[in-house]
């Protein structure tokens, strides 16, 4: 007798702790966004993590210019504050080159796929002389553009 109860008890003790378990669970974990369509200023800029092909894309406009990158084209770097999304958007040969940079926040998505985000467009210019004595001081000055829009998970 005291086995069958033992052993009820454990039946019960076992289906209470999966229950509940169940109802602790995240009922729904979504992706992560891997598309970001963001402006401000007069900078607009769609970055996907990947496309049809596979690859990343990132497009940049500026107002006078569209410029399109792919794959190799663009730079990542994780870091603990986003992740650092770098393309080159005007390149010489004798006096340096910009370079754009945007930080990716970490975002966590809701059941809708999407969410707004507010970050910030790093314009870099990257001073070169073929000139060794004219390459002294500081060679990179900054432009910061605030960026807003909206991270959101697309089915490529």
């Amino acid at each position: 007798m005291f086995n069958s109860i033992f052993k009820s008890l454990v039946l019960i003790f076992s289906a209470f702790i999966a229950t509940t378990s169940l109802v602790m669970a995240d009922p729904f974990t979504t992706p992560l966004p891997n598309q970001y369509v963001l402006h401000g200023g007069n900078l607009k800029v769609t970055y996907s993590t990947t496309g049809f092909d596979g690859k990343p894309h990132f497009t940049y406009q500026d107002g006078t210019h569209t410029l399109n990158f792919s794959g190799d084209q663009i730079r990542t770097v994780g870091t603990e504050d986003g992740t650092l999304v770098s393309v080159t958007i005007l390149m010489t040969v004798d006096t340096g080159s910009t370079s754009f940079t945007v930080l990716i926040p970490h975002i966590n998505l809701d059941s809708t796929l999407e969410a707004s985000i507010q970050t910030q467009g790093i314009s870099t210019r990257h001073k070169f002389s073929i000139i060794p004595d004219l390459n002294r001081g500081q060679l990179d000055t900054y432009k910061f553009t605030k960026l807003v829009g909206n991270a959101s998970v697309v089915n490529f």
